[in-house]
């Protein structure tokens, strides 16, 4: 009985702290974005402010634009963990200046990156790095119709990638190099032909972006263009359908940072110095939505995976103790 009534106590003590951690945290709203890599995030966050910090995390979802302006105009939601700040930078600098709105941390510490990608196996053997070392040799790369020609794999038709895919492809001279632009029809399309070549060792060269299943799961590698980005060329020309002379140019990192309000940064102590010290790489991203794209895995799934299998790289956002509290939850 007295054993009995020791577990009792220990139980209601247990009970009382999680109490008092939850009442300090409050509630907390976080915008579960419509992509996979900000859905799986703001699951990981879901499990680990209610298991680690004690909060009530209530899950909203979301889209870029109209996150940024109900948390711009009325305070809510308190979190949007993956915001791509490059979209909504002159209204952001002014919240963060008039103090309404936080930065927290840089959750993808690579930034979203396109460009012009190559498999790494392909890269390796034949020393090609650079877009120049790839378009000196077009014959790495089949799948044109003309099969004298190197394939680049484009952007499918209405997709905005396509213009300045296609105004690249011209400016570093593929067109008169020996290469042609392969249109893949689609979204599934474009994955299919970057698979295929993989699985079966043959050369591959074209438009993606990371982070993404598809890069999670096959080894590519990104080219260096070897240019700066020029933001005049690319609004004046880059970005502009059939421009008569572009010049090369590069994309620009997408800085993606996690923005919080005020009043989240405010009340929720410890736990805000986790939102300003998580981040994870494009690669580890990419395994966790390979993952759930392999098993038709939810958000939800997603989150439960990576912190069962990633233990090396969330335990680092948090103290020891947090961790313990989450491992025990999983």
């Amino acid at each position: 009985m007295k054993k009995l009534l020791v577990s009792v106590a220990a139980t209601a003590l247990i009970g009382m702290a999680s109490s008092a951690l939850a009442e300090e945290c409050g509630t907390v709203t976080v915008a579960e974005m419509n992509w996979a890599s900000a859905g799986a995030i703001a699951q990981i966050d879901k499990l680990i402010l209610e298991n680690g910090y004690g909060c009530n995390v209530e899950l909203v979802t979301g889209d870029t634009m109209p996150t940024f302006t109900s948390m711009n105009e009325k305070g809510e939601p308190d979190m949007a963990p993956e915001l791509w700040i490059n979209a909504v930078r002159e209204p952001l600098d002014a919240a963060v200046a008039e103090g309404s709105l936080i930065i927290g941390g840089e959750i993808l510490n690579e930034g979203g990156v396109e460009g012009f990608w190559v498999p790494t196996f392909l890269a390796e053997e034949h020393d090609i790095y650079t877009v120049k070392d790839a378009l000196a040799h077009p014959e790495l790369f089949p799948g044109a119709e003309d099969d004298s020609k190197g394939a680049f794999y484009s952007c499918p038709t209405g997709w905005n990638c396509r213009i300045t895919t296609g105004n690249l492809f011209r400016a570093f001279g593929f067109d008169d190099g020996g290469f042609e632009i392969v249109d893949p029809g689609s979204a599934a399309g474009l994955d299919g032909a970057l698979a295929r070549a993989n699985e079966r060792k043959e050369g591959w060269l074209g438009y993606y972006w990371a982070p993404t299943a598809i890069l999670g799961k096959y080894d590519m590698t990104l080219l260096d263009f070897e240019t700066p980005h020029n933001k005049e060329e690319w609004d004046n020309c880059t970005v502009v359908e059939d421009c008569a002379d572009p010049k090369p140019n590069s994309w620009v990192k997408s800085e993606v940072y996690t923005v919080v309000t005020k009043d989240f940064s405010e009340k929720a102590g410890p736990a805000m110095d986790y939102v300003k010290g998580r981040t994870w790489d494009n690669r580890t991203a990419g395994k966790v939505l390979a993952w759930m794209t392999d098993n038709q895995a939810s958000n939800e799934d997603g989150a439960y995976y990576f912190l069962e299998n990633f233990q090396d790289v969330w335990s680092k956002w948090v103290s020891p103790e947090v961790a313990e509290k989450v491992k025990a939850s999983l």
